[in-house]
């Protein structure tokens, strides 16, 4: 039994291909691990706010040393940053838009950055302390990015897998729903998608 993280970062709501491709991935995990616990996050209804000066400066103060307000301020970091401790396995949904993830993604990911909890420093430069964890990436887009000429157009999958990485998931399995505005494409673009998972 394993306890999924489900974080949805589209704008297109239930016709999204994210969301579609996430769902198979989560479907598949559940056969796997009968009993899993699903926690389903949807970043862009949660309206995440883009990280301030303000909140930043909270991570930086012992928790005994906060005021009322500051504790506030940081309430919803400490809470997502549980909720990514906590889970077994992460699926992130990741349509790419503009050729970058949407900014409710990187809010939260702004958000459980946290120097002392989820990465540090060593001796050699900064150390991940998210272990332990499986991620996989749906990712959907327009076009195929995953080779050819649009490939170095792609910031979705590197960003994500240098950043996954540096908190210390490295165990990071990438499925594309790509081509589904390409028409010759588009027509096989989810079936081909959905064909590709497994679950390891």
């Amino acid at each position: 039994m394993k306890t999924i993280l489900h974080l949805i970062s589209s704008i297109q709501g239930a016709a999204s291909n994210s969301v579609k491709l996430g769902h198979k991935v989560i479907e598949g995990i559940q056969k796997k691990y009968p009993g899993s616990t699903l926690e389903e996050l949807n970043l862009v209804e949660m309206e995440i706010p883009h990280l301030n000066s303000a909140v930043l400066r909270t991570f930086f103060i012992p928790g005994d040393q906060l005021t009322a307000e500051e504790q506030l301020s940081i309430r919803l970091s400490n809470e997502l940053v549980q909720q990514l401790l906590a889970a077994d396995i992460i699926v992130i949904g990741a349509p790419l838009y503009n050729f970058t993830i949407h900014t409710a993604l990187k809010s939260w990911i702004d958000h459980i950055t946290r120097a002392g909890i989820t990465f540090g420093y060593g001796e050699s430069g900064p150390v991940g302390l998210v272990k332990g964890k499986k991620v996989y990436i749906a990712m959907s887009s327009g076009g195929v990015f995953s080779e050819g000429p649009a490939a170095a157009y792609d910031f979705v999958v590197p960003y994500l897998q240098s950043f996954l990485g540096f908190l210390g998931m490295t165990d990071v399995t990438v499925f594309r729903a790509e081509g589904v505005k390409m028409p010759g494409i588009m027509e096989k673009a989810m079936e081909k998608a959905i064909g590709s998972i497994t679950i390891d």
